[in-house]
């Protein structure tokens, strides 16, 4: 059978000259994960004040209707991801079609190249990324089988050269008619071992990789949620 990785068309897919192409650094989510990172805030407040000169009693009633609006709108999202799975989040993502889980409590951060991305704040290794690239293949399956992928991915974009890498587990499973690849694998550094999970599948015209993980000393703990998140990604048509 073709190595994956000397076949010219799964290069031009997976491994364009310019990885920026590809939306990751080169050494990929952990070069990134050992950069600083700005967290995004976002709140929204509506608050009324009791002021000889404050706005007139029907301004104040419209507001306080507002507040109470947006207060059962977010206890309603709030309820609905809690129901979905007990202790995760839902992120939903129209434009480019996919949605999963992840942990509560993780927050959401900024790293270029990553189309979404959520960590623990104390634990670094903890998260979830995201990334797209465009693509003219119509099935994962079109790549090579679970293993060639996962392994080319890993090596080339995933961990950084210099880092030893191995492949656990590659599987196929399919969701309403769509393949998917998952894969278990570890990054060993020079002073901690990562041990991550990822699923890749393509659709709209994209190719999807998602990726989530931990340092192997938490992995006994973290494996049950980590699966929990590579488990409900999917995407969907847009």
């Amino acid at each position: 059978m073709a190595s994956l990785q000397n076949s010219p068309a799964i290069h031009r897919t997976l491994f364009p000259n310019s990885f920026s192409q590809l939306g990751l650094q080169k050494h990929g989510q952990f070069r990134c994960c050992r950069r600083g990172v700005s967290l995004l805030v976002r709140a929204e407040q509506v608050s009324t004040t009791n002021r000889e000169d404050g706005p007139g009693r029907r301004q104040v009633l419209a507001v306080g209707a507002i507040a109470s609006w947006v207060s059962l709108v977010n206890q309603t999202s709030i309820s609905f991801a809690a129901e979905t799975k007990k202790g995760f989040l839902t992120v939903t993502d129209k434009k480019d079609g996919y949605s999963f889980l992840y942990p509560f409590g993780w927050q959401e951060v900024v790293i270029d190249g990553q189309d979404k991305v959520f960590k623990d704040v104390i634990e670094p290794l903890e998260s979830v990324s995201v990334n797209t690239i465009p693509t003219v293949k119509q099935d994962i399956r079109e790549l090579g089988s679970p293993q060639e992928v996962a392994e080319a991915l890993i090596k080339k974009v995933l961990a950084p050269p210099s880092q030893k890498t191995k492949l656990v587990e590659a599987v196929e499973h399919d969701v309403d008619g769509k393949a998917y690849y998952t894969f278990e694998f570890t990054v060993q550094a020079p002073n901690f071992t990562r041990h991550a999970l990822s699923a890749i599948t393509i659709g709209n015209g994209k190719f999807y990789t998602v990726t989530t993980g931990a340092n192997e000393r938490r992995w006994e703990k973290m494996k049950d949620k980590l699966h929990t998140v590579i488990d409900s990604f999917q995407i969907f048509n847009v």
